[in-house]
């Protein structure tokens, strides 16, 4: 199972198209993490200012069209890459971030 991290309004643009990212087009792929642990840390690190619901979209990576690609980060974990847009049938469940009571990203919980 892969993480990936989006704002719901993101996620709900175009319902009618494979989902994709800004950064599928300016660097290839679009970023996932390996596990809840790595999400909450990018979440923290990449959506620290969010409005609104952070979605967690958990895709199955044996259902994806486009290829995965496991690699390194600077901060010396290890991230896969989705190289290329995701079919929305890849995407099994979704989760929502929620805050603690100093502000950060520290839970994922089912989205109703």
């Amino acid at each position: 199972m892969l993480f990936h991290l989006t704002p719901l309004d993101a996620w709900l643009e175009h319902p009618d198209r494979p989902y994709t990212t800004a950064s599928l087009a300016l660097e290839g792929f679009i970023h996932c993490s390996a596990d809840e642990e790595q999400a909450l840390s990018v979440a923290n690190a990449r959506f620290a200012n969010a409005r609104g619901p952070l979605m967690v979209l958990l895709l199955d990576e044996a259902l994806l069209d486009a290829p995965v690609r496991w690699e390194d980060a600077k901060d010396g974990g290890t991230y896969p890459h989705v190289y290329g847009p995701v079919n929305r049938a890849a995407v099994v469940g979704m989760l929502e971030a929620r805050r603690d009571a100093e502000g950060l990203w520290a839970t994922l919980a089912v989205w109703s």
